[in-house]
């Protein structure tokens, strides 16, 4: 157990940690949403005395670590199917919503300034389009002075639940795309400009550092780096921007339980404020656990967060669960959990 004297809130480092305690919860996988992890766990320490490590890994990390029973939960937002549940004994929930957006480095435009399609995203990141003055994005963009300059592709390098929500979102709008590439935790980039980084901050740092670079993150890294977001079309042909309330209108009017796990896609959803990209992260956790006081133990740090933690999501621009899904989570989800 990793010992440390306070909370890790940098969002560049990869575990949330405290001083010795009386139980020590730990979990590990998904970088999307480590901010509002930490945050909470920073408040729940100073409420409780009782604290997390959590390892900022990548959801593909998570499922391994809880499969390998080395931590209390597993973090995802590439939800496993019901049939994958079922055959680890494990149960998952959601915990939180957010949106991955696109990111560029170019001089001279501000956040939200330029707009971006579907289907122009997924040629973008299909290496058809190479340049930032290509005829179809400057189409999307008209008056704007976009240079003759190479699009460097930044993608995830690690498994990656950010990166399922991606290219769930780019195979539901690019018929292309969903043939030649499709979708899933970790892909076959075929731009020849790709460059990978680790986690949320690897990518974010990728696109700060290069020059023309395009790249995919959780808003809250937006947020922290002072990052170039662009605008983009939805489902009902609007123009919308990342934040809480364009989140909470993907989210709106979808049936939690209409498949196992929980695990609904919202990429795409109607409504004309809603963000095109959202998603919800997952939490994994074993119906008969081997430490049933720890395992009971999390859930009060969840349970506690749905009830004390929704202003803290709104600060970082995620969107809380309402009151409604948390208690359906605790009646018909947390209860299959052996005490």
């Amino acid at each position: 157990m990793l010992k440390m004297k306070s909370v890790l809130v940098a969002l560049g480092l990869s575990t949330i940690g405290f001083s010795s305690m009386a139980v020590d919860i730990t979990g590990a996988g998904a970088t999307f949403p480590y901010p509002i992890y930490a945050k909470w766990a920073e408040a729940y320490k100073k409420e409780t005395g009782n604290g997390l490590n959590y390892q900022s890994i990548g959801s593909s990390g998570g499922i391994r670590q809880i499969r390998a029973k080395t931590v209390t939960f597993g973090a995802t937002d590439a939800p496993l199917k019901g049939d994958e549940l079922d055959k680890d004994g494990l149960v998952q929930f959601p915990v939180i919503i957010g949106g991955t957006v696109p990111v560029v480095n170019l001089e001279g435009f501000k956040p939200g300034e330029l707009r971006i399609s579907g289907p122009v995203l997924a040629e973008i990141y299909m290496g058809k389009i190479s340049k930032w003055n290509d005829a179809k994005f400057t189409a999307l963009n008209p008056g704007k002075n976009l240079p003759d300059q190479a699009i460097t592709v930044v993608h995830r390098a690690d498994g990656s639940g950010t990166t399922f929500n991606w290219t769930d979102y780019l195979s539901a709008v690019s018929k292309d795309w969903r043939d030649s590439v499709g979708s899933g935790a970790s892909v076959k980039w075929p731009a020849p400009s790709s460059v990978g980084g680790k986690g949320n901050e690897g990518v974010a740092a990728n696109v700060t550092r290069v020059k023309g670079a395009i790249g995919y993150v959780e808003y809250a890294y937006v947020k922290k780096n002072n990052m170039t977001y662009m605008q983009v079309l939805n489902a009902d042909g609007k123009y919308v921007g990342p934040d809480d309330l364009t989140f909470a209108s993907a989210a709106a009017g979808i049936d939690w339980f209409s498949v196992p796990g929980m695990g609904v896609s919202m990429v795409n959803a109607k409504g004309a404020n809603s963000w095109p990209i959202s998603t919800a992260s997952f939490i994994l956790m074993y119906k008969d656990p081997s430490d049933k006081n720890i395992s009971q133990e999390a859930l009060k740090f969840f349970d506690w967060s749905f009830k004390n933690g929704k202003q803290m999501a709104t600060d970082l621009d995620y969107v809380a669960l309402p009151d409604s899904l948390t208690n359906q989570i605790r009646q018909r989800v947390w209860n299959q959990i052996a005490k």
